[in-house]
C-alpha cells in the first residue's frame, strides 16, 4: 500500500488487527485503544496515563449516554501485547501500570499523579463518603484513613451556583469531620508543587506520616 504524500498529510505503515479499525459516521479510523499506543510515541507517560485514566473510567449514566467504559484494563495490555516493540510501547507499559479507574477528569489525573511522585500515599478516586446520616459526598480524591478529601476545582466552579453549592460540600466535609483540601489550577503549577503541598499539610496534620 502506498504511504499518502500530499499537504498536511503525514502518511505511515503498520500493523493492524481488524478490531482496531472501525467505522465511525462512515469513516475508517483506528480503535480508542489503537490510538492509545499510537499516540504513546509522542507523548508523555502522564499524558498517556490521562487518557488511559480517561479510556477505563466507569461513565456515570445519569450524565454520559452509556454504561460501560471505552476500554479496560485488559483491552490495553492486550493492545500493548499485540505490538511488542512499536515506538513507545515502553512509555505505555508504564501508564497503563500507573492508570486507576475512578478519574473523572483529566486534572484529576493529572493531581493524583503528582501527589504519588511526591511520595504521598495513593488515594481513593470519586468512592462516596457517607459523611453522617443521609449525607454523601464523592470527593475527587480522598484519604478515609485520615479523613482527608481533595477536590480540584475547575472553571465551572466560579459560578454564583456553584460557589454555594461548594460551600456547603465544605460545611458536610467539616461536619462529618473530614479536613477538605480544594485545589485549583494554579496549585498545579510547576508540577503540582502547591497542591502537593497542601495535601502533605492535610495530611500530616492528620497523623500521617513519610517511610523513611
Amino acid at each position: 500500500m502506498a504511504i499518502p504524500r500530499r499537504r498536511g498529510v503525514v502518511g505511515h505503515v503498520g500493523q493492524f488487527f481488524d478490531d482496531e479499525i472501525v467505522c465511525v459516521d462512515g469513516l475508517l479510523v483506528t480503535s480508542r485503544s489503537r490510538t492509545w499506543l499510537d499516540n504513546a510515541r509522542r507523548m508523555s507517560v502522564d499524558e498517556i496515563t490521562v487518557v488511559a485514566d480517561h479510556l477505563i473510567r466507569v461513565p456515570r449514566p445519569v450524565f454520559e449516554a452509556r454504561t460501560k467504559p471505552h476500554c479496560t484494563l485488559e483491552d490495553l495490555a492486550e493492545m500493548l501485547d499485540r505490538h511488542k516493540g512499536t515506538p513507545g510501547i515502553r512509555k505505555a507499559r508504564i501508564a497503563l501500570e500507573r492508570a486507576r479507574v475512578g478519574s473523572d477528569s483529566a486534572p484529576e489525573t493529572r493531581l493524583r499523579l503528582a501527589l504519588e511522585d511526591a511520595g504521598l500515599p495513593e488515594p481513593m478516586l470519586n468512592v462516596p463518603t457517607q459523611l453522617r446520616a443521609a449525607v454523601v459526598r464523592q470527593p475527587d480524591l480522598s484519604y478515609p484513613e485520615q479523613k482527608v478529601a481533595v477536590e480540584y476545582d475547575g472553571d465551572a466552579h466560579s459560578s454564583r451556583e456553584q460557589i454555594v453549592r461548594d460551600i456547603a460540600r465544605e460545611e458536610d466535609f467539616t461536619t462529618g469531620g473530614w479536613v477538605l483540601v480544594r485545589v485549583s489550577k494554579r496549585h498545579m503549577e510547576n508540577d503540582g508543587r502547591a497542591a502537593v503541598s497542601k495535601v502533605r499539610a492535610a495530611l500530616r496534620g492528620r497523623g500521617w506520616s513519610p517511610i523513611l
